[in-house]
């Protein structure tokens, strides 16, 4: 077995664990076999574009016969990203400790640096959200109030047959138009409170609700109005201020990389009455866009000539989204509480930081949530590393890596590594990042949770495979056990649960546009929503779900178990992947717990059934 000097994740050896605030003290610990005659131990750090620094340790003490402890100290003057590893030197020449994909340190062959995640001092992020539960909404496809629209455009095709699939064959020029519309709108949503409610939702996620032609409306047309079908600014208002009173928050989806290429700003078919940047140089918005050669020959955003990119960089175009009297403040003034921002790594710098100082100028407690699909602590884009957490851009993110480790795991059955994965973010994310993370299992980007867990593949398949493809009743049934297994890992892991509208009435599909079928109002699985609407109450009910520590227990053969703890109580949550019972054996400390979800406990173990879990409970004491 390998010797293990250095541990990134153990507070014997990193104090404090994880991201830390700048000019904070990191007390690190070497530990060493005494054989090796170790005479010096240097850490070796540097800021992402520098070069190694190196800070001595002094000798702490020995540790029995055979360890050998070393201590040191270091202070990030800067926030940012910092990357270290260790040196000891012995008689035969100076050795270096890295892990090998891990956190732990290696006396031989190890090859990555660790990386350390400072962010800026004062850093915090919104508390209101902290412990929710969030509900993703595609806007079109939740509910239709049956109010009647004006100013709707004649192009657009008007359809009510709900348990329809979505068009989504291309015309005969190749094009797929996007331009079918169920109605759901704002009214729809607040006649829906109630039942949003009772699923222990506190904070609504809304895909673009603004001007637009197509159907998912990421083509903005005109950031200042609501899409007309969706109703009016008014309602809007009176969306915010009802779900307000029932505890209940706004975000707002924000497309700033690009618009459509039928807006006000662009205005290549001419349907608005002002002059857009490919009808003129001279328009207002022509310096918005990136042409190559007007009025054609433009960059759009991956290729698809409908979304012509903006430049997010450009003074006017910030000044209109981030300014005194733009648009992100304009739509907080009137109820929304944050803004969730459409691929944040494609926005630079000097975007996200007028966004964020937008923001939290006008609500101090405004969300600003971004979609990176990576690790976001160290992602690289536009040619350089990016700093979304340094504290002056991003709150937190959409939680990708999470939700990969959950599907991989109840998918296939393979827990060994899921630990890893969970615990790769909760140590290089700021904890008031990890707070609130937006953990998904579904969106309207991905395949439904269900059809994920329980269907073929669809890798390497077209659409037309896809549209006639439905789980069958065998594949639905063990879905939907799958389902309640990723939703307690979800619901109880670091981070704000994200349920994408549907999933939790039961509801499959493919890719786009198959995963934004309406929701099946009458048809529901009662059975699913039941167990959401119990992990909403647990959720409710345990205070370590808000700011709480996360640590594994055990993961192995098919069975995952971790604990949250924090200052009023604990949870330890076990899940059974096994399509078999099983006798889980408690560790001593949580012999005789209240069991508060699933499974039955039987003093010093709990039954769990074939593709089960538990939840059981401790109270700390006040003394």
């Amino acid at each position: 077995m390998e010797y293990i000097p250095f541990n990134s994740r153990n507070n014997l050896h990193k104090s404090p664990f994880g991201a830390v605030c700048e000019k904070q003290k990191i007390t690190f610990r070497i530990i060493l076999p005494r054989h090796l005659q170790c005479s010096g131990v240097h850490l070796a750090i540097k800021e992402d574009k520098g070069g190694y620094i190196y800070h001595g340790f002094s000798w702490l003490r020995m540790e029995g016969d055979n360890e050998e402890w070393w201590e040191g100290t270091y202070e990030a003057e800067n926030a940012g990203i910092y990357f270290y590893h260790f040196v000891y030197d012995t008689p035969w020449g100076r050795v270096t400790i890295r892990h090998n994909g891990d956190c732990n340190g290696t006396l031989s062959m190890g090859r990555h640096d660790w990386q350390l995640s400072v962010y800026a001092e004062g850093f915090s992020t919104p508390d209101w959200l902290k412990g929710g539960i969030i509900y993703q909404i595609f806007p079109d496809r939740f509910y239709f109030s049956g109010q009647k629209k004006n100013n709707v455009p004649e192009d657009r095709i008007l359809r009510d047959d709900i348990f329809s699939q979505p068009f989504w064959r291309p015309t005969s020029e190749g094009k797929v138009l996007n331009n079918d519309y169920f109605q759901g709108d704002l009214k729809g949503i607040e006649e829906k409170l109630d039942y949003i409610a009772s699923l222990g939702v506190t904070c609504i996620y809304l895909n673009p609700i603004f001007e637009a032609q197509s159907n998912h409306r990421y083509d903005t047309s005109n950031y200042e109005n609501i899409d007309p079908l969706l109703g009016t600014q008014e309602d809007f208002v009176s969306l915010c201020r009802k779900a307000e009173k029932m505890g209940i928050s706004v975000i707002l989806d924000g497309v700033f990389s690009h618009t459509g290429d039928d807006s006000i700003y662009f205005n290549k078919y001419g349907r608005y009455d002002t002059t857009g940047a490919y009808q003129s140089k001279n328009s207002p918005y022509y310096n918005w866009y990136k042409f190559k050669k007007h009025p054609d020959d433009y960059h759009s955003w991956w290729g698809i000539s409908i979304l012509p990119e903006v430049k997010e960089e450009s003074p006017d175009f910030i000044s209109y989204i981030a300014g005194k009297k733009g648009i992100a403040r304009k739509w907080l003034k009137l109820g929304a509480r944050g803004w969730r921002l459409d691929v944040a790594d494609e926005l630079p710098d000097v975007f996200l930081d007028e966004f964020r100082k937008a923001v939290k100028d006008e609500k101090h407690d405004g969300l600003v949530l971004g979609e990176v699909w990576e690790d976001a602590s160290n992602k690289f884009s536009y040619g350089e590393r990016r700093r979304y957490f340094g504290g002056k851009q991003l709150d937190s993110v959409m939680n990708y890596p999470f939700a990969e480790a959950i599907i991989s795991f109840i998918r296939s059955g393979r827990v060994e590594g899921f630990s890893n994965k969970i615990m790769t973010i909760t140590e290089n994310y700021p904890k008031c990042c990890v707070d609130v993370l937006m953990n998904h299992i579904g969106t309207h980007d991905t395949m439904r949770a269900i059809t994920q867990l329980a269907g073929e593949s669809c890798e390497y398949r077209d659409r037309n495979w896809q549209s006639e493809r439905y789980l069958s009743e065998k594949q639905y049934e063990f879905g939907l056990k799958l389902m309640k297994l990723a939703s307690v890992i979800q619901f109880t892991l670091p981070g704000v649960p994200s349920v994408y509208y549907g999933d939790e009435a039961g509801m499959q599909g493919y890719k786009d546009p198959f995963n934004r079928y309406c929701f099946p109002w009458g048809k529901e699985n009662t059975e699913l929503q039941e167990y959401y609407r119990a992990l909403g109450k647990m959720r409710k009910e345990c205070d370590c779900l808000v700011k709480g520590e996360y640590a594994t227990v055990s993961e192995a053969m098919g069975c995952l178990a971790f604990v949250r703890y924090g200052e009023k109580d604990e949870i330890l949550v076990i899940v059974n992947r096994n399509e078999h019972d099983i006798d889980y054996y408690l560790p001593e400390n949580w012999h005789y717990a209240r069991q508060i979800f699933g499974g039955t406990m039987k003093g010093e173990s709990a039954k769990i059934g074939a593709l089960s879990s538990v939840i059981l409970k401790k109270e700390k004491s006040n003394e």
